[in-house]
């Protein structure tokens, strides 16, 4: 078990980097087990990052490989369909162009917390030694490349200078790399009092947020502006609004707002916890405007914006039956201890986040009825290339 964090200790960047994960194993509140609609977001935005793919310089060497990273890959097998699809359709342009392909390397990248043994354990076989890169290709349930993984945060260097084609990033950026350190001080104008996230929280407080996640996203595009090959491009999706009010998270606000906050408020009152101990508390995700997003990539100038939209992802919640408020409350409950219940149990330690979930839970069936169709996330999509200097 975790130690429980003392009252009022900011997690400073290095502390999160070794605590923030999604929820790791196979059990019923895993990522593995609650990414189905993460799966059907990106399924949706397939033809997006084909198109990012299509403007991808491509080489008649067959001397160095292709490379292609998931930066924020996590634990389950949706990144491992995404970088299928992406060496397929780039080995169809090669085919296109009557090049022989080269062969590939595909790298998953992810905090050290990450749980990466469930990732390899899903990863498909390499064919036998001495096949082909055409036979590994054409192979059925085997992977046509080569892969590793690479612990460290995407918000600083990873690989070496100009060794990656493409990079890819579904739903991590709204990920900071630390809360705002203003906001879980008690002196500071930005201090969230009695919340556990920006949602719904004062104008200075969200500022500290949006500052925080312009500050790592530009660290982000620099990062990549040195690591990329050049000719390559970089498809980017992550957790946006619609709204000009940064208070206002909008799905992410129900998801990490609402309930989730009411949890804790239970926790408070029946004295389990501290005011004190939950106001120490703040999710550290933040979803950004489009325009929020924009003075990022054109303040960096290393990246030629081709898309940059807001795109309509649904509710994050899959039951099979939509009018049992039972399964959507336990399916909410589920969806937020697999991104949020590794730091939760650190602060507060596991038992008490168990209970802390299951009033997540509870007050989730009493809402049953109208959370589908309450809890819609928004995405920024970004299509990006790399501008050769």
């Amino acid at each position: 078990m975790l130690p429980a964090m003392g009252d009022n200790v900011v997690v400073s960047t290095m502390e999160l980097e070794k605590l923030l994960s999604m929820k790791g194993g196979k059990g019923e509140a895993s990522y593995v087990n609650n990414s189905q609609a993460q799966a059907m977001h990106a399924k949706s935005m397939l033809h997006l990052l084909k198109e990012t793919l299509d403007r991808v310089e491509v080489e008649a060497s067959r001397e160095m490989p292709f490379v292609v990273v998931d930066l924020g890959c996590s634990c389950g097998i949706n990144t491992i369909n995404v970088v299928d699809v992406m060496i397929k359709h780039i080995m169809k342009r090669y085919e296109g162009l009557g090049l022989d392909p080269p062969e590939f390397s595909a790298f998953f990248s992810d905090l050290p917390s990450n749980d990466f043994n469930t990732l390899f354990q899903l990863l498909p076989p390499m064919p036998n030694y001495g096949v082909s890169m055409e036979e590994c290709l054409a192979a059925k349930n085997h992977r046509s490349y080569f892969a590793a993984g690479v612990p460290g945060s995407f918000y600083r260097r990873l690989f070496p200078a100009r060794s990656i084609n493409v990079f890819h990033s579904a739903f991590s950026l709204h990920w900071l790399s630390q809360v705002p350190e203003a906001v879980t001080e008690k002196r500071s104008s930005a201090y969230n009092k009695g919340r556990v996230f920006i949602h719904g929280a004062n104008e200075i407080t969200a500022i500290a947020y949006k500052k925080q996640f312009q500050t790592d996203l530009a660290a982000f595009l620099r990062s990549r502006s040195v690591e990329m090959k050049r000719g390559g491009s970089m498809f980017l999706v992550c957790l946006g609004r619609t709204s000009l009010d940064p208070t206002d998270q909008g799905g992410a606000g129900l998801l990490f707002g609402t309930h989730f906050q009411d949890a804790w408020d239970d926790l408070v009152l029946q004295g389990l916890i501290s005011s004190e101990k939950r106001d120490s508390f703040n999710i550290p995700v933040y979803a950004p405007s489009l325009q929020d997003f924009k003075e990022v990539v054109e303040g960096d100038g290393s990246f030629a914006i081709h898309k940059l939209e807001v795109f309509k992802g649904g509710s994050p919640l899959v039951v099979d039956q939509p009018d049992n408020a039972s399964q959507v409350g336990k399916a909410l409950a589920n969806t937020c201890r697999s991104v949020s219940g590794v730091l939760v149990d650190a602060h507060i330690g596991e038992d008490l986040s168990h209970e802390l979930f299951l009033r997540v839970e509870h007050r989730a069936t009493c809402h049953g009825k109208d959370l589908l169709e309450q809890l819609q996330f928004y995405h920024i999509v970004a299509s990006l290339s790399f501008v050769q200097s």
